[in-house]
């Protein structure tokens, strides 16, 4: 199997494009950035220098991927989204001369697996979505979200609990959720959820 990339679409050399993946008409990958097996980078996205993205990812058209931002297996990127990289941004130095490489630390976005980002919304590194956590469209998120959270609003709060399909979780009481889809059980322990039958991070 290999990749299949538009005419249109700029890829630098150094960029490592993994198997099966699809790079669309006039997106943009950068140096030295990595997309694993089975991803779809989506017409005028930007995947900047030295992203790691790993396999079955998707970046919808138009999403803005500044680096260092990392994204585990299976992150869904929607459309438009975009994710910063200057946590104080500013075109010129205090004395007036325009800023350079040089004179900035970048900072990224840690996507954990299964993650998922709505249309148009802005995530304000640094900060980390956790496994299977869904952030809504428009939302903006200003610190990090848990595992299996549903995020929505400016700045971003948590409203729900989400599964693996991404659908809200049904509360069946004693901290217990249930999927309405798949029927799998998830355990709050401390306002975090995890999957029944997965181990703490204490054990």
């Amino acid at each position: 199997m290999t990749s299949r990339i538009a005419p249109s679409a700029d890829v630098d050399d150094s960029a490592e494009i993994g198997d099966g993946s699809s790079v669309w008409h006039l997106a943009q990958i950068r140096e030295k950035a990595v997309l694993g097996k089975n991803c779809i980078v989506g017409r005028g996205a930007y995947v900047g220098t030295g992203v790691r993205m790993g396999d079955n990812c998707k970046i919808q058209n138009y999403a803005l991927v500044y680096e260092p931002a990392s994204l585990e297996d299976g992150v869904f990127i929607g459309p438009a989204v975009v994710l910063t990289n200057d946590y104080f941004p500013r075109a010129v130095n205090p004395d007036g001369s325009p800023k350079s490489g040089h004179d900035w630390e970048p900072v990224g976005v840690t996507m954990k697996e299964g993650c998922s980002l709505g249309a148009r919304s802005v995530c304000v590194a640094p900060v980390t979505i956790g496994r299977w956590a869904t952030v809504a469209a428009g939302a903006v998120v200003t610190k990090d979200v848990p595992d299996f959270a549903l995020v929505a609003g400016v700045p971003a709060r948590r409203l729900k609990w989400v599964g693996k399909a991404g659908v809200p979780l049904l509360d069946v009481g004693n901290g217990e959720w249930k999927c309405p889809n798949t029927g799998e059980m998830y355990i709050e322990t401390d306002g975090r959820l995890r999957p029944a039958g997965e181990a703490t991070e204490e054990n």
